[in-house]
């Protein structure tokens, strides 16, 4: 059995829900739902988040102002049931309508949907944005059966703005757009343990890396031999520009994403090349983020997306935001 700081495997995520809100009062669980909220709701369109746990701080973290309204989880890596993200979305919505953002995924999709199908059988307006943005997952022209990844993050960074000022047609608009514009891909040196099983949900020779996972261990496209951090991140940003046509001229927003085990340091020098390589290219870099926002437990590993910004985008962008551990401004 892996090593991990835990009571019961079956009681990770309510324990650490509870965790998080005896640190952070200005949150509240969702009474009958493992959904969480912010404890002020303010009256507007409500952005609901929401996915399997193992991704912190993805997707509960990221409840704040000018963020989320509130996010729903799932057990890890699963996805949440449909009476929590209904039970959620009530206790947010306040005649305005509900926006969901999330990744692009079977069992969120189905889920989600249902609960959108009940919260319009009570007369409330849903619109979905379903992040898409890991070019490894699919062809170009398949881009809706690509998975989402870290691209999440931006995403709803752009949303929650645009919800806070918006009404939910404009709102969904705004995210369609950052959707749209967002492109990542990552690699994985080594797999996590989901608390409760004995092993690695993948595993590697220590000798080789795998470009294109996804973050719950999905296969990648290409397994090689372990390669420095400029040959990753020159691989990486190659696809990312093959497939999005980011050029010369573009302005862009980047993240270069830990995914719970890699170091700071490392993701930095990752960083490095990632600047050096766009500003070869021509390409503007409007701002950099670093950090692990979308984890997969202790996955070693991390990934790398670009997010194309036009005038309106980087309004939204800009707009100062807060929660524990995303804040700008």
């Amino acid at each position: 059995m892996a090593k991990k700081i835990i009571n019961q495997p079956e009681d990770c995520v309510s324990e650490a829900l509870e965790g998080f809100l005896k640190a952070h009062p200005a949150y509240v669980q969702v009474e009958g739902a493992s959904g969480l909220r912010v404890k002020d709701v303010q009256d507007k369109p409500a952005l609901i988040v929401g996915g399997g746990s193992g991704h912190e701080p993805m997707f509960g973290y990221f409840v704040g102002k000018n963020l989320a309204d509130a996010s729903v989880a799932g057990n890890v890596f699963t996805s949440p049931d449909p009476g929590s993200i209904l039970q959620t979305a009530l206790s947010v919505e306040r005649g305005k309508g509900v926006l969901f953002v999330y990744g692009n995924y079977s069992g969120d999709n189905m889920n989600f949907d249902m609960a959108a199908e009940l919260l319009a059988d009570q007369g409330i307006a849903v619109k979905t944005v379903r992040v898409w943005d890991d070019v490894a997952s699919a062809p170009k022209e398949q881009y809706t059966d690509r998975r989402g990844i870290a691209g999440n993050a931006l995403v709803i960074k752009i949303a929650g703005a645009a919800s806070s000022v918006l009404d939910l047609e404009g709102a969904y608009r705004v995210a369609c757009k950052a959707r749209d514009q967002v492109y990542s891909i990552g690699f994985g040196l080594s797999g996590a343990t989901i608390p409760g099983e004995a092993h690695p949900i993948f595993t590697l020779p220590e000798d080789e890396m795998e470009y294109g996972l996804g973050i719950h261990g999905e296969p990648g496209v290409r397994r090689v031999k372990l390669q420095s951090a400029d040959s990753i991140v020159e691989e990486l940003v190659e696809q990312i520009l093959a497939d999005s046509g980011i050029q010369a001229g573009d302005t862009v927003c980047t993240l270069v994403n830990g995914l719970g085990a890699t170091p700071l340091l490392e993701l930095y020098i990752m960083n490095r090349k990632l600047a050096q390589l766009l500003e070869e290219k021509g390409i503007h870099i409007y701002n950099m983020d670093v950090g692990n926002y979308v984890t997969s437990l202790e996955m070693a590993g991390a990934s790398v997306t670009l997010m194309k910004l036009d005038e309106e985008l980087k309004t939204y962008y800009d707009m100062p935001c807060r929660s524990p551990y995303y804040q700008k401004g």
